[in-house]
């Protein structure tokens, strides 16, 4: 049923509350398993007199994606230990669309998240991404709450 299952993670425990759920379908339906982090730090913009070191910036982007890539590698040593085909993508941008994005691009037949559950109203229980995602996905989402998740 599904094939490859798309992963957005943010480097929280809380989102990381979906990975036992993946790992189990990907082993029962031996699908593939593409794990997202959006890297949602914004350009430059700067204010019409405002000067800024290009160097420091970059060096610090190098890093930030640096460490994303190790703490995705971690994740996927494990799962490759146990036969799980799995790869990481890093995105730019806003979350909600990046998900999507990657989703049409990766021809993900599932999206499965964690929801942190913060903020008021209809997002207090699903979070604003999770509700951003599920209000313009085209695909199966699996979402579940980690609320309690630290």
């Amino acid at each position: 049923m599904y094939k490859k299952i798309l992963v957005p993670l943010d480097g929280s425990m809380r989102a990381e509350a979906i990975l036992p759920h993946v790992e189990s379908l990907a082993l029962c339906l031996k699908a593939s398993v593409v794990l997202l982090y959006v890297d949602e730090t914004s350009d430059l913009a700067l204010e019409r007199d405002e000067v800024v070191d290009v160097n420091t910036y970059l060096e610090k982007r190098r890093k930030r994606i640096t460490t994303t890539q190790a703490y995705l590698q971690t994740i996927i040593d494990k799962w490759r230990s146990i036969d799980i085909d799995v790869q990481m993508r890093i995105g730019r941008g806003g979350v909600v669309a990046c998900i999507i994005d990657t989703a049409k691009r990766e021809s993900a037949d599932l999206v499965a998240m964690a929801s942190h559950g913060q903020g008021g109203g209809e997002r207090t229980f699903y979070g604003s991404v999770a509700v951003g995602v599920l209000n313009r996905i085209d695909r199966p989402l699996l979402l579940i709450r980690s609320r309690f998740a630290k």
